[in-house]
């Protein structure tokens, strides 16, 4: 969320931005709203002084008539400044409601458009696998190696939903593993999320759990919903705290479930498990000064691709458009592997994300931090980004390392935790 003082002094700049994010709010609703709120808050402190000056009058006066002015005074007062309270709860709740339809403002260097073809490339590794045979799709392979039911799955809980079988099921805990190995190497602290939060935080974190088209999953007669990543609950776990700048920067690795309705996206990835309702997701979370949070974005980028660079899978890095970026992120960055048998001929599909989100969580959650250098305390900067979303990742496996006999070559990294097999060949 933004502060209503930098919309004020930023009109022009946060219109602007809106129009690049394509993104309709009322700015100018925002400033009568403010100023009805500034407008009580005066006249409520006016009312304060006269009614204190008052009481302390009552006290002395002698007069009997009087004092009963004044008490009466007094009490007609009070019940104005009661009255004003309840006003302003009412300007200060519309007030937040419309501060919450605005977008994070964006990197001046993110590429300004809202379709796909507006993101830029920033990067490519590795070099796509030559096939001397037509490569089949992840779950043609996975379903000739009895390694995915999908047809269970719709049976015990709907479409999009699946049973991970033998060696898939060690793949996914090897991949857990891997990329937890590697966080802790890299000074990540470990965490196992709630897989539920409630209403507020996920709108803290800038999800709509509520309304028509929402993503989220609610639990029925609870504030709870299933999380649609882990960086819902790390991100709610410090809120309403003051921290420490020395203590600064946090970092977590959390494992979560994710549940997700893809509500609006039917027709599009809807064979195999690259867009499901749950999946097993490893997310980066980092609480840090407003200074750092640039550079601990590259470093989580980097993170990612060190993860897939060791799983030996061909990537680009996309620079998000601010059209695609999501209401918290100021820049965000994707990682998408190759997949060989995605469409007709193969393609890149998104497998991380990580989000600069700077302050716009921390003042929805209230996470604050203090230090010598300033009076007061400054919102902190929250980052976020993906370890390892199991599905995708299992996509990309499976496609990239099909072999012609139909079996799969286990990425050389996960063999420690596949009780060191190689290859998972056709059953016999």
């Amino acid at each position: 969320m933004l502060d209503v003082a930098f919309v004020r002094e930023n009109l022009d700049a946060v219109r602007a931005n809106n129009k690049n994010r394509n993104v309709t709010a009322d700015i100018e609703r925002i400033v009568q709203i403010d100023d009805r709120r500034r407008e009580i808050i005066s006249r409520k402190q006016v009312l304060e002084q006269k009614r204190n000056e008052s009481s302390k009058l009552v006290g002395g006066e002698k007069d009997p008539a009087k004092k009963q002015a004044l008490i009466a005074q007094g009490k007609e007062w009070r019940e104005q400044i009661v009255k004003m309270d309840a006003d302003l709860d009412q300007v200060e709740a519309d007030l937040k409601a419309i501060l919450m339809t605005i977008p994070n403002m964006t990197h001046p260097n993110a590429p300004v458009g809202t379709l796909a073809e507006d993101n830029k490339v920033i990067k490519a590794w590795g070099e796509k696998p030559k096939f001397d045979f037509k490569p089949k799709d992840h779950l043609a392979v996975a379903e000739a190696l009895d390694l995915i039911d999908m047809e269970a799955g719709a049976k015990v809980a709907g479409q999009k939903f699946y049973f991970l079988k033998k060696e898939a099921v060690l793949l996914e805990l090897a991949l857990i593993q891997y990329s937890f190995d590697t966080l802790l190497r890299h000074g990540y602290s470990p965490i196992i999320t709630p897989d539920v939060a409630r209403v507020d935080v996920l709108e803290g974190i800038g999800f709509m759990p509520r309304g028509e088209g929402t993503q989220i999953y609610s639990l029925a007669n609870t504030d709870l919903c299933l999380i649609a990543t882990a960086e819902i609950t790390l991100g709610g776990m410090h809120r309403d705290q003051i921290m420490e700048e020395a203590k600064l920067p946090i970092k977590y690795v959390g494992l979560s479930h994710c549940f997700r309705t893809e509500a609006g996206a039917p027709g599009r990835d809807t064979r195999g498990i690259y867009r499901v309702h749950q999946f097993t997701k490893v997310e980066m979370f980092v609480y840090c000064t407003i200074e750092e949070s640039e550079k601990l974005h590259q470093e989580i980028l980097g993170i990612e691709e060190e993860i897939f660079q060791g799983l030996g899978l061909p990537y680009h890095v996309i620079d998000t458009c601010t059209g695609d970026l999501g209401g918290p992120a100021y820049r965000k960055y994707d990682l998408e592997a190759w997949m060989p048998g995605r469409g007709d001929a193969g393609e890149y599909g998104e497998v991380t994300s990580t989000s600069n989100c700077t302050d716009f969580q921390a003042r929805r959650l209230n996470i604050r931090y203090k230090s010598p250098k300033f009076k007061g305390t400054r919102f902190v900067h929250t980052l976020n980004g993906t370890a390892v979303a199991v599905s995708r990742a299992l996509v990309a496996i499976l496609e990239n390392y099909q072999q012609a006999d139909g079996s799969v070559i286990v990425p050389e990294k996960l063999r420690t935790w596949m009780r060191g097999q190689e290859r998972i060949g056709p059953r016999k």
